[in-house]
């Protein structure tokens, strides 16, 4: 017998009902889509990183990311499925086959929504003016990703008969449960967000809070901590923070001060009638300060009384306290030119003689 004839004849055999040249084709179609995407992955994917690498980085193009996120077990599988379908095989193995499919793409997809949620939030981050933290980021990133997985997870329950609606039924009890068990802490956790995106104060910022006041230290997940004037730190919740009134100075462009003085009944009208104009004057000589106006208010029990309103171009409290020093100090300086005198309390006793 010939080498031809002894071709024909082991051509012949089958195998579960296969011949031995339809086994060689599946075996040749798993080898071609194999070389298929083995050319698409490293050549073509090669090349066109090459050609928009001078323009832009290829690192940074979504679907290069993307198709590097996929691996080769991803190509062998899709190999071995395809070719399975040119061939005749037991029931089992053919849905064997297609549940493993079913988890490899279902596995890869999660992985590529992952790429994409990545890229997109460094998209959005790049357009924003304030960045969003890494903390915040990362909080993001987990819970979405821990719901694709879960979702990825069912889905290939369903896809292997299993009846998910009683386990997605008692999902929602336990979630229930957990949910009044942990209620505190969510809200906190959504404080936190709203904090993050409504910005009522950053980092540094000086805040008082009710009766607490100080720089905004840390903003954690559950609480804020404020490094008081006094030294302590303060830890406060998330949730009171963002159901309390807070006065933000560092959001201050300008402070307006209001301060007032008294000079004795003795002055003369002249002088009376000249002390705004000086007051103001001495505001106007000083830098980052403008004045508003300066009156004489009222008759005192035992004071002429003025009140001076000027504006302070500085949220800093300390250059607010050297401007009103500096204020005080000219004033002072001026009246004694003048030689009007401060009032202080006095009391007459008035006699009367019978």
């Amino acid at each position: 017998m010939s080498t031809m004839e002894e071709i024909k004849e082991l051509l012949k055999y089958s195998f579960f009902n296969n011949t031995a040249k339809e086994c060689l084709i599946a075996l040749g179609i798993f080898l071609g889509v194999l070389l298929v995407s083995r050319i698409f992955k490293f050549i073509i994917v090669a090349r066109i990183k090459k050609l928009i690498s001078k323009k832009i980085d290829a690192n940074k193009l979504l679907i290069t990311r993307v198709i590097d996120k996929i691996g080769w077990p991803f190509y062998i599988f899709l190999s071995i499925y395809i070719a399975l379908q040119y061939i005749d095989l037991p029931q089992i193995i053919n849905k064997i086959s297609f549940n493993i499919i079913i988890i490899v793409f279902v596995f890869y997809g999660v992985r590529i929504l992952q790429v994409v949620l990545d890229y997109s939030m460094r998209k959005v981050d790049q357009k924003k003016e304030e960045k969003i933290g890494e903390g915040v980021k990362d909080v993001i990133k987990k819970i979405i990703t821990a719901g694709l997985w879960i979702s990825a997870f069912l889905l290939v329950l369903s896809n292997l008969g299993y009846n998910i609606n009683s386990l997605l039924a008692g999902f929602g009890i336990a979630g229930i449960a957990i949910g009044f068990g942990i209620q505190g802490i969510l809200e906190d956790f959504f404080a936190y967000f709203s904090i993050h995106f409504d910005k009522p104060f950053k980092l540094g910022d000086f805040i008082i809070i009710g009766n607490d006041l100080g720089a905004v230290k840390k903003i954690g997940i559950k609480s804020t901590r404020i490094q008081s004037l006094q030294g302590q730190e303060l830890i406060i919740s998330n949730k009171e923070l963002t159901s309390t009134r807070i006065n933000n100075y560092k959001k201050m462009e300008k402070r307006r001060v209001m301060f007032t003085f008294g000079v004795t009944y003795d002055t003369p009208v002249k002088k009376l009638k000249k002390i705004p104009n000086t007051v103001k004057k001495i505001i106007n000589d000083i830098d980052k300060a403008e004045p508003d106006r300066a009156h004489f208010k009222e008759y005192g029990d035992f004071s002429l009384n003025y009140e001076v309103v000027y504006y302070v171009g500085t949220n800093d409290y300390n250059v607010y306290m050297d401007i009103q020093q500096e204020i005080n100090l000219k004033i002072k300086e001026a009246f004694e030119k003048e030689k009007i005198k401060f009032a202080y309390p006095t009391q007459n006793i008035l006699l009367n003689k019978y």
